[in-house]
């Protein structure tokens, strides 16, 4: 069975946390090229949170690409929520998170809704939700 066919949220998914000053500190070594990275294993930890993939991770680069950024808006938007309803499913209050995110991206601060989003599943990994 794949991600897409299976619609209900993975309670225990096996997601692991990551370090947040390490992947903001190698996001600006890199020039962003970490970034590129940490992009893809959010989409994909959030795949794995959910249980359905909205967008592979090739397929988020390459929309990235050819659109300019302005996929990312919208990527951002779902991704945030889809977190708001993890946290909903586990009995935490969430709400706009996804706007958040989207504001954070449109006035160029993207790494800090990386690591915002970062967070959430740190927490969420971690069982604190």
């Amino acid at each position: 069975m794949t991600n897409e066919q299976n619609t209900q949220p993975v309670q225990n998914a096996p997601v692991a946390p990551k370090n947040l000053v390490t992947c903001i500190i190698l996001s600006l070594v890199t020039c962003g090229i970490y970034g590129i990275y940490w992009m893809i294993c959010l989409n994909n930890d959030v795949s794995a949170l959910t249980g359905r993939q909205r967008v592979t991770s090739g397929m988020l680069i390459l929309l990235s690409i050819v659109t300019c950024g302005i996929y990312t808006w919208i990527w951002m938007y779902n991704q945030g929520n889809d977190l708001d309803a993890i946290k909903t499913q586990r009995g935490v209050q969430s709400s706009g998170t996804g706007i958040l995110y989207l504001v954070l991206t449109f006035f160029g601060l993207g790494i800090v809704a990386y690591a915002l989003m970062q967070n959430e599943i740190n927490n969420i990994a971690e069982g604190r939700y």
